[in-house]
C-alpha cells in the first residue's frame, strides 16, 4: 500500500489505523435488535384494499350488480354462476397484479444501495440496509450516505444536503477532534445526502426511521409511479368510449323497457352492453406490460429505476455514450512512456518505453514514481491500478516506492483544472513532496511550460494518441511546511513526461454500434480523452466518420452553433461532465430523443435532463444512479442496445395488444346491440360477458406480453414520440378487424336461427350429423364457438405484420397458443357440462353445427388478415 492518509485539523493517522469498528457478531446482534436501516415504505396493498380498488373499476362493478339483480329476480342459479365467474375474473386479475407488483419489488431489491464500513479491522462492502448504530462508515465521492453519523475524519469533504435543506450548494464538512467520545465533536452527516467531493469517516449514530430523513418520512428508493403519457392517452380514449356507452345503455333501457314493459331484464341487457363495449383491459395492459417489461430488461443487464423510461426506450434517436468502461473494457495497461533527458528546454531527446522492453531504464523511474504518488494509495480507478502494477513490476527493489509516506493534502480534479495533485509528508521534517497527474495540456499549464517545449510535447502527445492510447502527463514539486496554497497552480512544478495507457475495446461493440445504425439511432461518443485517442477508438467501434467536437470549442459556441455542429458530430473529446448537460439540451432542442450515459457525481444533471438517463452499475456513483432512469449492471454499451431492443419489443407488443382489445369488443358489442335494435331476443347476457372476460384478459396481457420481438424490430427507425400509441389509423384497422369477426358471428347466427326456426337444411344427409339446430340455445352455443375462434383469429392476425402471416406462425409463442386452446376448451366444457350449460343457456351440439361454427370463425381469420394487408398497402402511413 502506498502510504497512509491523514488530514489537517483532523484525527491523527495512528488513531485512524487503530479503528477496528464493531465486530461482525456485534453488528448482527444490533441489526436483529434494532431492525434494518430502512425507512418505512408503503406496505404491499392488503387483499381487501386490492379488492376494493377492483370493485371501483366499471367492469367489476357491473358484474357484481348483474349477479345481485339475478339473485333479486329469483334466478339463484344464474346469480350464483355469475358470482363464480366474477370470482374467477378477480382471481385472474389478482394474479396479473401480483405478478406486476412482484416484478417492481424485485427491481427495488436489485437497486438497493451499498455501504462501505470498517468491522473487525476490515473494510467491508455491505447492503446499506445492514448498517447499524456504532458502525464506522467510510465515505467516498459519489456515495449516497447510508445513515446519520458524526464525522471523525474528513478530506476536502463536500456534501449535497438539498434533500433535507432545499439548498443546492454543497456544504463543507469538518471532522471531529481527538475526543471521539463527545457526541458534539465534528459535523454531522445525514442519510440520503450525497458526497460531491472528498472522502471521510463517520461514526453512525442513527439509522432507518430514527435518521433525520426517516423522521421526515421520505422514501428514497421508491420507483416513480406517476401517470405515463400512454396512460393519459388511453384514459382520454376510454372516457370518449364511456360517454358513448352511457348514451347507448340509457337508450337500451328506455327502448326495451318501453317495448316490453320488463324493466329489470332491460337493465340487465344494458349492463351486458356496457360490459361488452367498455375496453377496461387497457388499464390492465398499461400496468402489466411496463412492469413485466422492466423485469424482462433485467435479463438484458439493465435495471429500471423509473418505469416511465420503458415507453421512451424504443424512441431513442441519439445515444450519447461514455468511452471508458462502456465502449472499452476499463482494463487499463501502461503501454508507453515518454520522458526527456533535458526537461528545462525544448532541446534534447524524447525517450520512449513500451512493454516489449523488459527493463525499465532509470530515466523513467521518476515518471512512474510520481504517477503512483499522484494516485490513490489504495487505488480503485483502473488507470491508477495500472500505475501501481507497473511500479510493483519495475520499482519494487528501488527507492522509488514509499510505503512509509503519509498523504497530507489533495487537490482534486476540477472543471477548471483537469489535473489532480497530492502532497506527501516524507518524514518528521518540514519538507513535502508534491506529485501531479492529468491531461497533458493541464499539466503543461501547471509547469508553466514555454511555447517551444509545449510544441514539442504536444507533437509527442499526438503521436502516442494516434495509436489509441489514453494520455496523461506527470509532474513533481517540493514544498516546505503545512501552509499549503489554495490552488495547485501555486506550486513550482517540474514536467516529468507522458504515460500512455491502453484500454481495449469490448469485442461486442462493433456489432452493437452497427445494430444502432441499422435501427436509425445515432451514436455519439463523449469522452474526456485526447481527441486523437477518441477518434481511434471511434473508428475501432465502427462509428461513422464525422466531426470531432472538443470541450474548448463547445464553450466558445452559441446554442444555435452547437445544435448545428452536433448534427454532424460523432465524437466529443476533452468534455467535462458539466458540458454533457449542454450537449443533451442542444440535441433535445433539435427534436432528438436523447439517451445519455454517466457514472460520476457531475454527470447527474445530464442524466436527469436526458429523456433516458443511463447510469453505470459497476463503477457508477450513487448520485448518478439516483438521477438515472436505467442502470447498466455490467456498464456495457451492448447492454444498452439490448435494452433498446427489449424496449421496442415491449412497445410493439403493447400496440398489438391494444389493437386486439379494441377489435374484440366490436363483435361483443354488436352481439349485445343488434338484437335490441332488431327486436330479437338477446344473445348476450352479463353471464356471457363474464365468460368472455376470462378469455380476453389473458389474451391481451399474457399472450401478447410473451410475444417475441419481430425480426425487423432493430431495422426500423425510432418511433415518433408525438404519434399516439393508438391513433386513428390503428383504430380504423381494429374496427375493421372487429367487423370481420362480427360478420362471421352474424353468419353463424343466421344459419343457426334459420335452421331451428324454418327447418332450413343443407341436404337430407345433414340430418344424420345433427343439422339443423333445434333451438335458440343451440344457436347461441354456435355463436360463441364462432366468437372464440374469431378471438383466436384476432390474436393471430395482430401477432403478424401485414403480409407476414405465415411467417408469424413459425415464430414460437406457446403462451398465445395455450391461451387460445384453453379458451376453446373451456367453452366446450360450458356447452357440454349441464351445470354450466343451463345458466349460460347453451345446448350441446352435434358435430356438423360445431364444424360450421368453427368454419365461420376461420373466415374471420382470412378476412382480418386480408384487411390488414390491404390497410398496410393502401394507407402505409396511418398505422
Amino acid at each position: 500500500m502506498q502510504g497512509t492518509v491523514s488530514t489537517k485539523h483532523t484525527m491523527t493517522t495512528n488513531h485512524i489505523n487503530t479503528l477496528d469498528g464493531l465486530t461482525t457478531a456485534e453488528a448482527a446482534k444490533r441489526l436483529q435488535r434494532n431492525g434494518s436501516n430502512e425507512i418505512a415504505q408503503a406496505r404491499t396493498r392488503p387483499i381487501w384494499l386490492r379488492l376494493t380498488d377492483m370493485l371501483r373499476q366499471p367492469m367489476f362493478a357491473l358484474l357484481v350488480t348483474a349477479s345481485l339483480l339475478y339473485i333479486f329476480l329469483g334466478d339463484l342459479t344464474e346469480g350464483l354462476t355469475l358470482s363464480v365467474f366474477v370470482l374467477a375474473v378477480l382471481a385472474l386479475t389478482f394474479y396479473q397484479e401480483g405478478k406486476s407488483e412482484k416484478s417492481i419489488q424485485a427491481l427495488r431489491q436489485l437497486t438497493q444501495a451499498q455501504a462501505k464500513v470498517v468491522r473487525s479491522g476490515q473494510t467491508m462492502h455491505i447492503p446499506a440496509r445492514e448498517v447499524v448504530v456504532g458502525d464506522w462508515l467510510l465515505l467516498s465521492e459519489g456515495d449516497r450516505i447510508a445513515a446519520d453519523g458524526r464525522l471523525l475524519n474528513a478530506n476536502n469533504l463536500q456534501i449535497d444536503e438539498s434533500l433535507l435543506t432545499g439548498e443546492s450548494v454543497p456544504v463543507n464538512k469538518q471532522a471531529a477532534t481527538l475526543n471521539t467520545e463527545s457526541e458534539n465533536d465534528g459535523d454531522t452527516v445525514h442519510a440520503g445526502t450525497f458526497i460531491v467531493r472528498g472522502q471521510g469517516l463517520a461514526h453512525v449514530t442513527a439509522t432507518g426511521n430514527r435518521s433525520q430523513v426517516g423522521r421526515i418520512g421520505q422514501s428514497l428508493s421508491e420507483l416513480m409511479t406517476e401517470t405515463t403519457p400512454l396512460q393519459q392517452q388511453t384514459a382520454r380514449l376510454v372516457k370518449v368510449l364511456a360517454s358513448i356507452v352511457i348514451v347507448l345503455c340509457v337508450t337500451m333501457v328506455l327502448t326495451l323497457g318501453w317495448r316490453t314493459g320488463q324493466w329489470l331484464p332491460a337493465i340487465l341487457s344494458s349492463i351486458a352492453l356496457a360490459m361488452a363495449t367498455l375496453p377496461e383491459e387497457y388499464a390492465v395492459v398499461l400496468t402489466i406490460f411496463p412492469a413485466l417489461g422492466a423485469h424482462r430488461l433485467t435479463h438484458a443487464g439493465v435495471l429500471t429505476r423509473r418505469i416511465n423510461a420503458i415507453e421512451t426506450l424504443g424512441a431513442i434517436s441519439v445515444l450519447c455514450t461514455d468511452k471508458t468502461g462502456t465502449l472499452t473494457q476499463n482494463r487499463m495497461t501502461v503501454t508507453a512512456l515518454a520522458v526527456k533527458t533535458n526537461n528545462s528546454t525544448s532541446n534534447g531527446t524524447i525517450l520512449t518505453w513500451h512493454p516489449g522492453l523488459s527493463v525499465l531504464a532509470e530515466d523513467f523511474h521518476a515518471l512512474v514514481e510520481h504517477a503512483i504518488l499522484a494516485s490513490a494509495p489504495t487505488p480503485f480507478d483502473p488507470m491508477e491500478s495500472a500505475f501501481h502494477a507497473l511500479g510493483q513490476a519495475h520499482l519494487a527493489s528501488t527507492e522509488h516506492l514509499h510505503a512509509d509516506w503519509s498523504l497530507v493534502q489533495t487537490y482534486a480534479l476540477s472543471p477548471e483544472l483537469k489535473a489532480m495533485s497530492h502532497v506527501w509528508q516524507m518524514n518528521e521534517g518540514p519538507e513535502r513532496t508534491v506529485s501531479a497527474k492529468g491531461a497533458p495540456e493541464a499539466v503543461m499549464d501547471l509547469c508553466h511550460m514555454d511555447a517551444p517545449a509545449r510544441l514539442a510535447w504536444s507533437h509527442q502527445v499526438d503521436l502516442m494518441a494516434a495509436q489509441g492510447l489514453r494520455m496523461l502527463a506527470v509532474a513533481q514539486s517540493r514544498f516546505l511546511g503545512d501552509d499549503w496554497p489554495d490552488s495547485a497552480h501555486e506550486f513550482n512544478f517540474e514536467w516529468l513526461g507522458l504515460i500512455g495507457l491502453t484500454d481495449p475495446l469490448r469485442h461486442e461493440i462493433p456489432q452493437a454500434v452497427a445494430e444502432c445504425q441499422t435501427a436509425g439511432i445515432r451514436v455519439i461518443m463523449i469522452t474526456g480523452d485526447y481527441p486523437a485517442t477518441a477518434k481511434v477508438i471511434a473508428r475501432q467501434a465502427g462509428l461513422p466518420e464525422g466531426e470531432t467536437l472538443t470541450g474548448d470549442t463547445l464553450d466558445a459556441m452559441s446554442d444555435t452553433q452547437l445544435q448545428a455542429m452536433l448534427s454532424r458530430t460523432t465524437v466529443c473529446a476533452r468534455i467535462s461532465p458539466h458540458q454533457k448537460l449542454r450537449i443533451v439540451q442542444a440535441l433535445q432542442a433539435t427534436g432528438e430523443v436523447v439517451a445519455m450515459t454517466g457514472d460520476g457525481v457531475n454527470d447527474a444533471p445530464a442524466l436527469k435532463a436526458a429523456h433516458v438517463g443511463i447510469a453505470m452499475g459497476a463503477r457508477g456513483t450513487d448520485v448518478a444512479r439516483e438521477a438515472a432512469d436505467l442502470v447498466l449492471v455490467d456498464d456495457n454499451f451492448a447492454s444498452i442496445v439490448r435494452g433498446i431492443r427489449v424496449g421496442r419489443r415491449i412497445f410493439s407488443n403493447l400496440q398489438k395488444s391494444m389493437r386486439y382489445i379494441f377489435a374484440i369488443h366490436i363483435p361483443i358489442a354488436g352481439i349485445a346491440l343488434i338484437p335490441m335494435i332488431m327486436g330479437w331476443p338477446p344473445l348476450l347476457l352479463p353471464l356471457h360477458v363474464a365468460l368472455l372476460e376470462m378469455v380476453i384478459d389473458p389474451s391481451c396481457s399474457i399472450a401478447f406480453e410473451n410475444e417475441p420481438a419481430d425480426a425487423s424490430v432493430m431495422q426500423c427507425p425510432p418511433r415518433d414520440t408525438a404519434a399516439p400509441l393508438f391513433g386513428a389509423g390503428a383504430i380504423a384497422l381494429a374496427m375493421g378487424q372487429g367487423l370481420c369477426v362480427l360478420t362471421s358471428v352474424a353468419l353463424t347466427d343466421v344459419l343457426g336461427t334459420q335452421g331451428w326456426s324454418t327447418g332450413f337444411a343443407l341436404g337430407s344427409w345433414t340430418a344424420d350429423l345433427g343439422w339443423p339446430p333445434q333451438s335458440a340455445t343451440h344457436t347461441r352455443a354456435m355463436v360463441f364457438i364462432t366468437l372464440v375462434i374469431g378471438n383466436a383469429a384476432l390474436i393471430l392476425a395482430n401477432r403478424a405484420k401485414a403480409g407476414e402471416f405465415w411467417t408469424s406462425l413459425r415464430i414460437p409463442n406457446p403462451t398465445a397458443y395455450a391461451v387460445m386452446g384453453l379458451a376453446l376448451g373451456f367453452l366446450m366444457l360450458a356447452i357440454y357440462w349441464p351445470w354450466l350449460a343451463k345458466p349460460l343457456q347453451f345446448a350441446p351440439l352435434t358435430p356438423l353445427p360445431v364444424v360450421m361454427a368453427m368454419g365461420s370463425g376461420l373466415l374471420s381469420l382470412f378476412s382480418a388478415t386480408l384487411l390488414q394487408w390491404a390497410f398496410a398497402k393502401f394507407t402505409p402511413n396511418r398505422t
